[in-house]
């Protein structure tokens, strides 16, 4: 009997030796994720509330939080959109060149953050191949927020993604045959059928391309101008911070995007979590 029920255990271990495993994992983890977080806190231990909260409600700096968050939630949204959209065409279509179209997507992941922004403004700039298009009819995109919006809308699209097309690639499509059968149109499928089961994905390629926005720097920076109070994003005054050597104010700037961001996810989590139970009954 003590023989089959270890046997048991053993066949429900999927990875050898569980506790090294899990060790390792929790050293990597508390190295590379929770030291770093808790070194900001420890970076803070000589200043009181007041400086911080002084610091962290700056006219600037509040305005700062307006462009990141407002130019983010654009982005993400436009994101999701067209990330849904690209993840369709990449599963339930074949033509030619998909598989060169389906590599450019993580494009954004392998290109230097820098070479990015330099790219962007170049492109979008007044005299640059597109932006010189828009101006004629007087739109202007570098140095404003619609150009923030551009390059966030460039680092994000990868997240959603890849986010939802593992999803539409693992659904089954006699669903929707079932429902086209039933005389169902396309789109009372789609909204019906499809979309319920890419939500929660959508709401997590939302999340991840929302916190890694609002956190982008590189990409960001040469297309924004830093305008005071019109397209300086927070990253930026953190990094204007660090120049003075003004370390605690950088930190506690720093830490509120970090507070913010993790909100972000827990909540998306929170609401993944209500709609897979929903799901289920």
């Amino acid at each position: 009997m003590f023989h089959l029920i270890k046997s048991e255990n053993r066949k429900n271990n999927v990875i050898p030796g569980f506790g090294l495993s899990m060790g390792i994992t929790l050293t990597m983890l508390s190295l590379i994720v929770l030291l770093p977080l808790f070194s900001v806190l420890l970076a803070l231990s000589g200043s009181t509330f007041g400086d911080f909260w002084q610091v962290v409600t700056d006219r600037q700096t509040v305005a700062t939080y307006k462009v990141s968050l407002s130019c983010a939630a654009a982005a993400t949204t436009v994101n999701v959109i067209f990330g849904i959209l690209l993840a369709w065409i990449l599963t339930r279509y074949t033509f030619p060149f998909r598989r060169i179209l389906d590599g450019l997507i993580e494009l954004p992941f392998a290109l230097p953050t820098a070479v990015a922004g330099i790219s962007l403004t170049t492109l979008y700039s007044d005299k640059g191949w597109i932006g010189s298009w828009f101006d004629k009819i007087g739109i202007k995109i570098s140095y404003t927020p619609t150009g923030i919006v551009i390059a966030m809308i460039f680092i994000g699209i990868p997240f959603v993604v890849r986010s939802i097309q593992p999803v539409l690639e693992k659904l089954d499509p006699q669903y929707e045959e079932a429902a086209l059968a039933l005389g169902a149109s396309r789109t009372r499928i789609f909204f019906k059928v499809v979309f319920p089961e890419i939500l929660p994905a959508a709401l997590t390629g939302f999340g991840l391309a929302f916190a890694r926005c609002i956190g982008e720097y590189g990409s960001v920076v040469f297309i924004a101008g830093n305008i005071p109070y019109k397209t300086q994003i927070t990253p930026l005054i953190i990094m204007n911070k660090l120049e003075q050597f003004n370390y605690a104010a950088a930190t506690s700037i720093a830490l509120v995007m970090v507070v913010f961001a993790f909100l972000l996810l827990f909540g998306i989590n929170l609401l993944q979590a209500g709609i897979n139970k929903f799901a289920r009954g």
